[in-house]
C-alpha cells in the first residue's frame, strides 16, 4: 500500500508513536478487520442489532477492553497512563475501525464514553458490577448529557435530581443520546433540587428503570440516537456517580478524555476517503486519460494528503500528552477541530471526484459523506473548539 495511506506512518517516523509498542494492537485491529470483511455486519437489518453483532465482536477480539481500567477487567498498561486508559491505544482503535463503519466506531467509543465516569467516581461495588460487563460487551452503554436547551452551553441543564428517601428522583429530558432504547447503563447529568447555587450530580440509571423512556431519532448516518424522558425516575443513593455537585467536572472531564479521540475517527474516515479516491483517479479514464494525470487533480491530492498528516500529528501528540498527564485544553480542541474539517475536505474531494456516483447510495464516499458531518459537532462544535484554542492563547500571552 501507498505509504502515504497507511495510518500513522507520520506518528512513526517522527517518534510520537513506539511503533513495536503498539505493534500487537495494530495486529489485533489488522486481524479484527479481515475477518469484519470476510464476515460483514448487515447494518442496514437494524440499527440495534447491528450495534449488539458489533459489541459482541469487539469484546471477543478484546478491543473493548481498552475502554476500561485494568482493575475491573480492562487492558493492561505501563504505568504512566492517566486515569487508566490510554487514548493513545482509543485513538488508534478508532482510526481503524472509523475506515470500515462509522456504526462500528460508535459501538466501540460509547462503550467508553458512558462507562468511565463509573470508572472515576462510582462506587466500588457499582464499578465491580458494571465495568466487567461493559468490557465483555455484556452492558450496552450511553452518556446522558445534552438537553434541548443546554448543548454547548451544559449549565443550563434543566433535569432536576429532587430528594427523596434513599435517594433522588429525577425529572428532565435528554436529547441526541447514543444508543437511547438500547443501552442498558446510563450515565445520567442532573440539577439538584434546592435553594441557592446550582448543584449539578451525575447518576447510573439502568435502561429498563420504571419512567424512563425513550423517542428515537433519525440522524445522516443511522445508529442508536434518541431523546431519554426521565419521569419520576427513582435512583438510589448507591447509584450515585461522585459527590453532590461534582457533576459537571465529571462530565467535562469525561468529554476532555474522548474528545481527542473524535478527530481519530476523523482521521479513519479521511484515510478511506483518500485511499478510494486514489483508487477511483487512477481506474476512471476521461479524455483518454486517467483522471490521476489531470494536474489540478494531483493537486488537491497532495492538500489533502498534507492536511491528513498534519492532523495525526495534532490528534496523536494530544493523545500522547493526555497519556501522560500534561495535557493542555487547546491541545485536544485543535486535533479534533482540524482533523474533523480537515476529514470533511477529504471526504467532499471524494465524492467530487467520483461525480455521480459520489452521491450514489451504496457507495463508499456518499456513505462517508453522512458519517463525517456529526463528528465537527458532537463532543464541541468547531466554534467551540476555536473558543478554547483562542482563550488559552489569550490567557497565555496575558
Amino acid at each position: 500500500m501507498n505509504q502515504l495511506l497507511t495510518p500513522y506512518v507520520t506518528e512513526r517516523a517522527l517518534g510520537l508513536l513506539d511503533g513495536p509498542r503498539w505493534r500487537p494492537l495494530e495486529d489485533a485491529l489488522a486481524t479484527f478487520v479481515a475477518d469484519l470483511r470476510a464476515r460483514p455486519v448487515d447494518e442496514e437489518a437494524g440499527e440495534d442489532a447491528a450495534a449488539r453483532t458489533y459489541l459482541l465482536r469487539l469484546a471477543t477480539a478484546g478491543l473493548l477492553e481498552w475502554v476500561v481500567p485494568a482493575a475491573y477487567g480492562g487492558a493492561e498498561l505501563e504505568e504512566g497512563h492517566a486515569g487508566g486508559l490510554s487514548s493513545t491505544a482509543i485513538c488508534l482503535i478508532r482510526q481503524w475501525l472509523a475506515r470500515e463503519s462509522g456504526a462500528l466506531d460508535t459501538a466501540f467509543v460509547m462503550q467508553g464514553l458512558g462507562s468511565y465516569p463509573l470508572a472515576l467516581a462510582a462506587s466500588e461495588p457499582l464499578r465491580r458490577y458494571v465495568l466487567p460487563r461493559v468490557a465483555s460487551g455484556a452492558t450496552v452503554c450511553a452518556f446522558a448529557l445534552t438537553e434541548p436547551e443546554a448543548g454547548s452551553d451544559v449549565k443550563n441543564l434543566r433535569t432536576t435530581a429532587t430528594a427523596a428517601d434513599g435517594g433522588v428522583v429525577l425529572e428532565g429530558t435528554k436529547c441526541f443520546i447514543s444508543n437511547a432504547g438500547l443501552a442498558d447503563s446510563y450515565v445520567v447529568f442532573a440539577r439538584e433540587a434546592g435553594e441557592g447555587k446550582p448543584r449539578f450530580s451525575a447518576f447510573f440509571v439502568a435502561g429498563d428503570s420504571p419512567g424512563l423512556s425513550v423517542i428515537r431519532t433519525r440522524v445522516l448516518a443511522p445508529h442508536p440516537i434518541g431523546t431519554v424522558k426521565l419521569e419520576r425516575v427513582f435512583v438510589p443513593d448507591a447509584h450515585r456517580v461522585g459527590e453532590p455537585g461534582a457533576g459537571l467536572k465529571l462530565a467535562l472531564g469525561n468529554l476532555d478524555v474522548f474528545r481527542v479521540s473524535v478527530g481519530a475517527a476523523a482521521l479513519g474516515l479521511a484515510d478511506r476517503a483518500l485511499t478510494e479516491t486514489v483508487g477511483h483517479l487512477k481506474r476512471r479514464v476521461q479524455f483518454g486519460k486517467p483522471l490521476a494525470e489531470q494536474q489540478g487533480l494531483q493537486f488537491a491530492l497532495a492538500d489533502l494528503a498534507t492536511e491528513q498528516l498534519a492532523a495525526q500529528l495534532l490528534v496523536y501528540r494530544a493523545a500522547a500528552a493526555r497519556d501522560a498527564g500534561h495535557a493542555t485544553s487547546e491541545m485536544a480542541a485543535m486535533a479534533k477541530m482540524h482533523a474533523t474539517e480537515s476529514a470533511q475536505r477529504a471526504i467532499d474531494r471524494a465524492v467530487q471526484s467520483f461525480g455521480g456516483l459520489g452521491v450514489t447510495v451504496g457507495q463508499v464516499p456518499e456513505r462517508l459523506y453522512r458519517e463525517i458531518r456529526a463528528l465537527r459537532i458532537y463532543e464541541g462544535a468547531t466554534e467551540v473548539q476555536k473558543l478554547v484554542i483562542a482563550r488559552a492563547l489569550l490567557d497565555e500571552r496575558g
